[in-house]
C-alpha cells in the first residue's frame, strides 16, 4: 500500500463514502451497498484509485448485473462505454477527476490579484450568478450546499465568480467553483478556489477538486492538486445484457 499520505487520505475517505474497502490487492471490487454516497440512491457508484476501483450497488438484483465489471481492469471500469457493455445504462454522471493538495504541495495564488471576498454562506449574492450560469453549471458547482464561507470576486455590481466547499466524512473539503460566462479565461477559478482550499487546509481538511471539463482541472493542478482517481455514477436501465 501506498505511503504517500495524499493517496492515503484520498482512499479513506472514498472508502467511508461507499462503506467499502477498496481490494488490497488491486482489481475491482463489487458490493451491495445501499447507503453509498458514491451515486445517487438505487445507481451504481464507481470511483477508481490508485490501481484498485470500488464498485457500489444497491441491490443483489443489480449486483448479478454488475458482477462482470468486477473483470475490467480498475483504470476502465469508470469508462462509460465499458460499463455500458456490461449494464444498460439510463443515465450517467461524470466521469469527473478527484485531485487534491496538501500543505506541502498547495501552490495559493496570491491575494489581491482579483480581490476576493469572504461572503457567508447561503449569500444571497450567489443567486444572480448561479441564473448567470446556468442550471446545469450551477448544480454542479453545489455552492448552494457548502458549509464554509464563500469566496467572492466582485464586478459589474454583483458577483462574477465564486467558490466554496462541502465538508465530507468530517475529513475532506469538497470545493466547488462557479465562474459566471462572460468572466471565464480570466483565472477567477483559481482565485476563489485558491481561497477555498487555503480555508480548507486551514481547518486540517483534505481540499477535494472534482473537476470533468478541461479548464477546472487546469485551474485546479495550477493550484498543486494531485488527480488520484476517476469516479462515475450511473443509474442502470432496464434489461439484462
Amino acid at each position: 500500500m501506498s505511503t504517500d499520505p495524499l493517496p492515503v487520505r484520498a482512499r479513506a475517505l472514498w472508502e467511508g463514502l461507499a462503506s467499502v474497502p477498496f481490494p488490497g490487492t488491486g482489481g475491482v471490487r463489487v458490493a451491495v451497498s445501499p447507503r453509498s454516497q458514491l451515486c445517487p440512491p438505487g445507481w451504481v457508484g464507481v470511483v477508481s484509485l490508485g490501481g484498485a476501483a470500488i464498485v457500489t450497488v444497491p441491490d443483489e438484483d443489480t449486483a448479478a448485473r454488475a458482477r462482470a465489471l468486477a473483470d475490467l481492469p480498475p483504470e476502465a471500469v469508470a469508462d462509460v462505454d465499458a460499463v455500458r457493455g456490461v449494464l444498460p445504462v439510463a443515465r450517467v454522471l461524470g466521469p469527473a477527476t478527484p485531485a487534491y493538495t496538501s500543505r506541502e504541495e498547495f501552490r495559493p495564488v496570491p491575494p489581491g490579484s482579483p480581490t476576493v471576498h469572504r461572503l457567508p454562506s447561503g449569500h444571497t449574492d450567489l443567486r444572480g450568478l448561479e441564473e448567470e450560469a446556468g442550471e446545469a453549471d450551477a448544480g454542479e458547482a453545489g455552492l448552494e450546499g457548502a458549509t464554509s464561507p464563500l469566496f467572492a470576486v466582485r464586478a459589474a455590481g454583483g458577483v462574477v465568480a465564486a467558490a466554496g466547499y462541502e465538508v465530507w466524512q468530517g475529513r475532506a473539503a469538497h470545493i466547488g467553483v462557479l465562474t459566471a460566462p462572460a468572466w471565464r479565461g480570466r483565472g477567477l477559478a483559481r482565485a476563489t478556489g485558491s481561497a477555498a482550499a487555503a480555508h480548507a487546509l486551514a481547518a486540517g481538511l483534505l481540499p477535494q477538486w472534482r473537476a470533468r471539463i478541461p479548464a477546472s482541472r487546469r485551474a485546479a493542478a495550477a493550484l498543486g492538486f494531485r488527480e488520484l482517481g476517476v469516479q462515475l455514477s450511473v443509474e442502470p436501465g432496464p434489461g439484462r445484457r
